[in-house]
C-alpha cells in the first residue's frame, strides 16, 4: 500500500532526528536564524507550524536555501492547507488532531504524514486507517510517559512521536520508550530567543539536544 510506504518514510525520517524542534516564526529572517542555528547543533529535521502569516513563505524559502533540511508543515488543520504546504515543499505533514475527513484526505497525500491524537481511541482509528507513526499530542497533559508504557503491550506496532510539555530534562526518558520513534518540543526554540535572535543559544541548546538523542541511541 502506498501509505504504508509514506509511514515507513516517515518513521525513517524521525528515528533519524530522534528529537523534532517544533518552531513558529514571525519573519523570513527568523526563519533563516533558527533553521541555520538548528544545523549547525546538529538537529537536521524541524516542524515549522502554521500559526503565522508567514508561515508558509518561510516554509518555501527554506526549502529554496536549505534543501537538505528536512522541513515539516505543523498545525495542518485543513485540507487546503495539505495541498499549499506541499506546494511550498514541506517534506513531511503535522496535526495536532485528525478529525476523520483529514485522516481520509492526509492519506492521499503525496508526503510522509505524522497525525495528531490524543487518546487510545484515535490513535486506534488511525492506526486501522494505516497510519503506524502518530504524534501524540499535548502528551504531557494526556498522560505522558505513563500511557505511553501502557499503549506498548497491546498495540507495540503502533510508534509515537509525542509532543508537548516536553522538555529537555524529561526528553531522554521518553527517547528511551521502544514504542517512540521520536520527541517533539520547544524547549530549544523558545519564541523570546526567536524574536530576539538569540541564534547561539538556540544552537547551543540543539547541541545538547543532538547529544541527548546520541546517548539514548547510540551513535
Amino acid at each position: 500500500m502506498i501509505i504504508s510506504k509514506r509511514q515507513q518514510q516517515t518513521e525513517d525520517l524521525l528515528s533519524r532526528a530522534g528529537i523534532l524542534p517544533v518552531v513558529a516564526v514571525d519573519t523570513l529572517d527568523q526563519a533563516r536564524g533558527v533553521a541555520n542555528a538548528l544545523l549547525e547543533g546538529g538537529l537536521p529535521v524541524i516542524e515549522l507550524t502554521l500559526r503565522t502569516p508567514v508561515a508558509m513563505d518561510a516554509l518555501a524559502t527554506l526549502k529554496k536555501e536549505l534543501p537538505d533540511f528536512a522541513i515539516g508543515a505543523g498545525t495542518v488543520l485543513t485540507i487546503d492547507q495539505i495541498g499549499q504546504c506541499v506546494g511550498a515543499g514541506a517534506d513531511f505533514l503535522v496535526t495536532p488532531g485528525t478529525p476523520t475527513h483529514m485522516a481520509e484526505a492526509l492519506a492521499s497525500a503525496p508526503v510522509p504524514v505524522i497525525p495528531g491524537a490524543a487518546s487510545p481511541t484515535e490513535l486506534l482509528t488511525l492506526l486501522h486507517l494505516g497510519f503506524h507513526v502518530c504524534k501524540l499530542f499535548p502528551a504531557s497533559a494526556v498522560g505522558g510517559l505513563a500511557m505511553i508504557r501502557a499503549l506498548h503491550s497491546p498495540v507495540p506496532q503502533l510508534k509515537l512521536c509525542p509532543t508537548g510539555g516536553i522538555t529537555e530534562a524529561s526528553a531522554a526518558q521518553y527517547l528511551a520508550q521502544p514504542n517512540v520513534v521520536c520527541v517533539g518540543g520547544s524547549w530549544m526554540v523558545p519564541r523570546q530567543w526567536i524574536q530576539a535572535g538569540d541564534w547561539t543559544s538556540i544552537r547551543d541548546t540543539a547541541a545538547r539536544a543532538a547529544q541527548i538523542v546520541s546517548q539514548v541511541r547510540g551513535g
